[in-house]
C-alpha cells in the first residue's frame, strides 16, 4: 500500500511492488491478477486503516459544524504524520493517466464521490434539521469542503507543515454556514 501511495499507480512499477513485498513477479500475479487488482486492494486497505478521517465524527458529532472543524483537524494532522507518506492516497491518486489506466482512475473518482456524498448527506440533514439555512447549497458546500480536504493533501505532499494545514482549515472554517 505503502508504495502505491508514496509513487502512485503509474509510478509503481512490478519490481517496486515485488521488491517492497518480498516475492517474485509470478507469485504476484499468483495472488493478483494484475496490478490494477493489487492497487484496489491496496486502496481498500487504506481506506480502512488510514482513510477514515472523519468517518467517526459523522457519527460522533452533534452539528455540521462540528463535524466539518473535526474531518478538517483529523486530516491536517493525518497528512503529515511521519509514520506514512504525506497526503492522502485517494485525493492524489490517478488524477493524470495513460488511456490504459482509465478503469483504475474511475475506480478512484468513485472514491471521491462517495466521500463527497458523504458530506452532502451531511449538510443536507443540518438544513432539514433548520441547523443551516435552507438557502444552503448542500451539494456546493461539499464540493468546496472536498476541494479543501483534497488541497490540504496537495500541500502536505509538497511539505506543508500541519500548522500550515491548520491555517487552511481555520480558513475555511471562517466561512460555515450560519442559521
Amino acid at each position: 500500500m505503502e508504495v502505491f501511495w508514496e509513487r502512485g499507480y503509474e509510478g509503481t512499477s512490478i519490481a517496486d511492488l515485488t521488491e517492497a513485498m518480498g516475492i517474485t513477479a509470478p507469485s504476484l500475479y499468483g495472488a493478483f491478477t494484475s496490478k490494477a487488482e493489487l492497487y484496489r486492494e491496496a486502496l481498500e486497505l487504506y481506506q480502512r486503516t488510514h482513510g477514515s478521517v472523519g468517518v467517526s465524527a459523522l457519527v460522533e458529532e452533534p452539528t455540521a459544524r462540528g463535524f466539518m472543524a473535526r474531518v478538517l483537524e483529523e486530516a491536517a494532522h493525518a497528512f503529515v504524520d511521519p509514520r506514512h507518506p504525506p497526503g492522502c492516497m485517494v485525493s492524489t491518486a490517478v488524477l493524470n493517466c495513460a488511456t490504459e489506466n482509465q478503469q483504475v482512475a474511475r475506480h478512484v473518482a468513485g472514491m471521491r464521490d462517495a466521500s463527497l456524498e458523504r458530506l452532502q448527506a451531511r449538510f443536507q440533514r443540518a438544513i432539514t434539521e433548520g441547523e443551516l439555512p435552507s438557502t444552503t447549497d448542500a451539494e456546493g458546500l461539499a464540493r468546496f469542503y472536498g476541494a479543501v480536504i483534497q488541497g490540504m493533501s496537495v500541500q502536505a505532499r509538497d511539505g506543508a507543515s500541519e500548522e500550515a494545514l491548520r491555517k487552511i482549515a481555520a480558513l475555511s472554517l471562517a466561512g460555515f454556514p450560519r442559521s
